[in-house]
């Protein structure tokens, strides 16, 4: 575990593992995913000649980044000290993961009201730039803020590359992946202090939101908040959790006293390297953004 302290910034190394049969350095193929969020940073490379993983790194900053610019360095930082990050890529994709979203059902969506959609939900400024993009196989438009500075930075590091929003990768995993299943699904996807709850009934996407969270009080309220709204009863409702949770954790025991059918999310694969290092429901959007 190292944490690395320049300029002030502190950030804190959760996970590095590399995969002794791939060659990330040598071959061609190389692909890296970036997933950008403002407590944290994680990064994957893909070989698309073998289809494996060659590395995967999982970092946290401990600092608020509480201003694009303190964000900008903290990831600079970042760059200067980790030396996966400097090899070549043939191509990039990044997803930014923050709760400056917004669904819009395509029927409605025009791209000159961006600001009007947002505007509900988050604090837009002038000056904001708003991305959007259509989910795959679904009437939904997510529209959005990227972290630009962060987007020009990679852009003058790597050249041209990819970019979505966090949630996209997900709303679009398990909209394909539950597609069939007959029961409402409840999805919590948990990070360090924020979580994305997503709903599918009949599938359909009914509802996705962003919260952020101190305690497990706050937690469970918002759970029990949205089924409730959702009519939905905490007695049959099955909720799949994905990412930083276990059942361990005091967010899994609070869960477990209100609501009876709990699952972890089980992936259709997993990388047989990171099995020991990684729980299978974590890191979903990093791992399914290859």
């Amino acid at each position: 575990m190292k944490t690395v302290t320049g300029h002030h910034h502190m950030i804190k190394q959760i996970t590095q593992k590399t995969n002794n049969l791939v060659d990330y350095k040598n071959l061609k193929e190389n692909h890296i995913s970036i997933q950008l969020s403002l407590d944290g940073f994680s990064f994957c490379i893909y070989n698309k000649a073998v289809q494996e993983i060659g590395a995967i790194a999982i970092y946290e900053f401990t600092d608020k980044n509480t201003t694009p610019f303190q964000h900008l360095t903290t990831v600079q930082s970042l760059f200067e000290q980790e030396e996966l990050l400097k090899l070549k890529y043939q191509s990039v994709s990044v997803s930014h993961f923050n709760n400056l979203v917004t669904q819009v059902p395509l029927p409605f969506f025009n791209k000159d009201n961006l600001t009007q959609y947002l505007e509900y939900s988050v604090k837009v400024f002038k000056n904001d730039f708003i991305a959007f993009e259509q989910l795959q196989n679904s009437d939904i438009v997510n529209v959005y803020i990227p972290f630009v500075n962060i987007n020009n930075f990679l852009f003058d590091y790597y050249g041209a590359f990819d970019y979505k929003h966090a949630s996209t990768i997900l709303i679009e995993k398990l909209l394909s992946e539950f597609k069939n299943t007959e029961q409402d699904c409840f999805f919590v996807n948990v990070s360090n202090n924020q979580f994305e709850i997503l709903v599918l009934k009949n599938n359909n996407l009914t509802l996705f939101n962003c919260f952020s969270f101190n305690t497990k009080e706050d937690f469970i309220y918002y759970i029990l908040f949205t089924a409730e709204q959702l009519n939905l009863n905490p007695e049959e409702l099955k909720l799949v959790l994905i990412g930083n949770i276990e059942e361990s954790s005091d967010l899994y025991l609070i869960l477990y006293q209100y609501i009876r059918n709990i699952e972890f999310y089980k992936p259709t694969e997993f990388p047989h390297f990171l099995k020991e290092t990684l729980p299978a429901h974590s890191n979903f959007t990093l791992l399914n953004q290859l």
